[in-house]
């Protein structure tokens, strides 16, 4: 790709959470995000990510990161060369996928043929998120929720999480159930809670132990799948969930990237995971690329735009739960 007048531009957005988004770390009241745009001519590509406490990364480190690399975005940067240069994680997620966005652009081409898949997109389901709360409180949003969104995700925390999820299955009795721990819980925990949890119809628990100590998990019994979230990042990081996991949290924050994310989905497949496509709260824009990382997958996660009180123009589109494909317009 020439690199004639090729320049990045590096911006910060904040866009307010409908309500509070609480985990297990903690709470907020808005999604801070960094946006890398790579304009070239008459052409640019936009990508955006959020910057995570918990992998080391601020809003100031990232954009710092982004913007050392307009220099080599000057001299024609490409994707393979991205992944040499700049390690996993958000910032490199963000000028990424912008590549991605101009070369589908410059090329009069859809990402997803770039990518190289058979098919165009397909409409995904994706689940909807519910904040760690009381019982009452988790059992009221669910009950909200469970018309127009099929799937649930429930962010939990420790001691009381069964009361919270009987409460959310009471609400929600067809409604299907995943529980995300966020490294809260511990061995004893979870040899407790899991029986209970499969009684309930929860399919799979989400990054249970903290990722350092999740090696106790070699070789249990568990009758609720497990599935790797914050213990899975890069490619690198697959051959030492083999044992651990059933289920691979995918996310392009983590990865670095769709170029990542494409080669994580086709390695962890090949090993016998099953797939989650997951994200942090942010904007469509974010959302957009994973769509093409979600197609096939088991778990659908994509839900950030749907926790936010407002998102960017042009939007993806929800039908409830139904995520349908990005247009060029937005990415892509």
């Amino acid at each position: 790709m020439s690199s004639t007048s090729r320049r990045l531009y590096v911006r910060r957005d904040s866009f307010p959470i409908a309500g509070t988004f609480r985990i297990s770390r903690g709470a907020k009241t808005e999604a801070q995000v960094v946006v890398a745009e790579v304009v070239q001519e008459c052409k640019r590509g936009r990508g955006e990510c959020v910057p995570y406490a918990r992998y080391g990364e601020s809003m100031d480190g990232v954009v710092k990161a982004l913007e050392a690399m307009a220099g080599e975005v000057a001299e024609g940067l490409n994707r393979e060369r991205l992944r040499e240069v700049m390690p996993p994680g958000a910032a490199r997620n963000a000028l990424d996928c912008a590549l991605w966005d101009l070369e589908a652009k410059q090329a009069g081409k859809p990402a997803w043929r770039l990518a190289g898949l058979a098919d165009a997109p397909k409409k995904l389901v994706t689940c909807v998120t519910l904040s760690v709360d009381e019982p009452a409180a988790m059992a009221a949003a669910a009950r909200q929720r469970a018309a127009d969104h099929p799937i649930l995700k429930m962010k939990l925390t420790g001691e009381g999480d069964l009361d919270r999820v009987r409460a959310v299955r009471e609400a929600a009795p067809a409604a299907r159930l995943v529980v995300d721990a966020n490294e809260a819980w511990t061995l004893e925990q979870l040899h407790r809670f899991a029986p209970v949890l499969a009684e309930l119809g929860v399919e799979m628990i989400e990054q249970p132990l903290p990722a350092g100590e999740d090696e106790a998990l070699r070789g249990i019994d568990c009758p609720v799948a497990l599935g790797a979230d914050e213990s899975c990042h890069d490619l690198g990081s697959l051959d030492r969930l083999k044992g651990l996991y059933q289920v691979v949290n995918i996310k392009l924050d983590k990865a670095g990237g769709l170029t990542e994310a494409l080669l994580m989905k086709k390695a962890a497949e090949e090993a016998g995971f099953d797939i989650m496509v997951g994200c942090m709260v942010a904007t469509s824009l974010a959302m957009a690329p994973a769509v093409l990382v979600g197609q096939g997958a088991r778990y659908v996660d994509l839900d950030g735009p749907l926790l936010l009180a407002e998102d960017r123009t042009p939007a993806l589109h929800y039908d409830g739960a139904v995520l349908c494909p990005p247009a060029a317009e937005l990415w892509g």
